[in-house]
């Protein structure tokens, strides 16, 4: 067991280096068309709402709003299942935690899922831990923690490892550590909506978490070191229907908005902050989005990849959707 772990982060390092080599190789950046610009998925009513580069495969992994599950989008479209467990009913951030060979991802029950039932919609609500390499689950994390309605929605990692989860539905922010060990982060009532409260979310390097508020369109900075500190970036404009967050190489973030709560503009925006991101400001927007259903974004070496799942098919339950689309920014 031992010499099979030791042999699949070799594996991974190996794709790691080769991955930070394509990136960083002249040319790649300027014209990052090793990937299509876009790419157009086939899978019939999968619904994925979160979306991560998989450094090992060379290919994203996404999750499902139907099925509670993670699957493979290799670039040429071809879709496959990478990961589940019953407990998870829809499955909605996913990250990878490379350095530790690992996938996270959120799971949580809005009702609108295949296997939602009274019993675990608004009430099963957590993060599943998987090997990257196999699959396997290594933690299935509950995170349904106090009274209230439950559904874990994003997370974000910091250089520990540690795992920090929203919940739209709650008033509280998680924390997990590498051992799958869950704690409330912080539980206040500038996160809780009536509608849908604190949603995408991101780790800064310099010790603060960075999250969307989704109804009101705030971005709140939460310090690590005494998180109970919630303050509002001030912004030039409005993020309403923030969803998906990715702090760039750069310094920059890019935010996702959309209209599936009401008032959100479908766009991709890219703000710079100062230097503690106590405000930022808009240096690209692009409004309306050629996709008419963004939910997240994720960086690969050969550019950020804006996902449109086709989720307001799946919430209107009008019809069905047998493509989803990963454009480039």
């Amino acid at each position: 067991m031992r010499q099979l772990t030791i042999a699949r982060r070799s594996l991974l390092a190996l794709a790691m280096a080769a991955s930070a080599a394509i990136a960083s190789a002249p040319g790649v950046s300027a014209s990052p068309h090793r990937l299509p610009g876009v790419i157009s998925a086939k899978a019939s009513n999968l619904f994925p709402e979160g979306i991560a580069w998989d450094p090992l495969r060379r290919s994203f992994l996404v999750t499902s709003l139907s099925e509670g599950t993670i699957s493979v989008v290799r670039p040429d479209g071809r879709v496959r299942a990478f990961a589940g467990h019953p407990t998870m009913v829809q499955t909605f951030g996913v990250h990878v935690d490379a350095a530790r060979g690992r996938v996270l991802v959120a799971y949580g029950d809005m009702g609108t899922g295949h296997r939602s039932t009274p019993e675990t919609t608004y009430k099963s609500s957590g993060v599943g831990i998987f090997d990257l390499a196999s699959g396997k689950p290594l933690h299935i994390v509950d995170l349904a923690i106090g009274p209230g309605k439950h559904s874990a929605n994003d997370l974000a990692i910091d250089r520990a490892g540690n795992a920090y989860v929203t919940d739209p539905a709650s008033d509280a922010l998680y924390r997990i550590d590498t051992h799958g060990r869950p704690s409330v982060l912080v539980r206040d009532s500038r996160l809780s909506s009536g509608a849908i409260g604190m949603n995408g979310i991101v780790w800064h390097p310099n010790g603060f978490l960075l999250a969307t508020r989704y109804d009101t369109g705030t971005l709140l900075r939460i310090p690590l070191d005494d998180p109970s500190r919630i303050t509002e970036v001030r912004l030039d404009r409005p993020l309403v229907g923030g969803d998906g967050l990715d702090l760039r190489p750069d310094g920059t973030l890019a935010v996702v908005t959309n209209a599936f709560g009401g008032n959100g503009k479908v766009a991709v925006s890219v703000l710079r902050g100062n230097r503690d991101w106590t405000e930022a400001r808009a240096v690209r927007r692009v409004e309306p989005w050629a996709d008419s259903q963004p939910s997240t974004i994720a960086r690969s070496p050969y550019g950020s990849y804006v996902l449109d799942g086709r989720m307001g098919v799946l919430l209107t339950g009008q019809g069905n959707a047998e493509r989803f689309t990963l454009r480039r920014l």
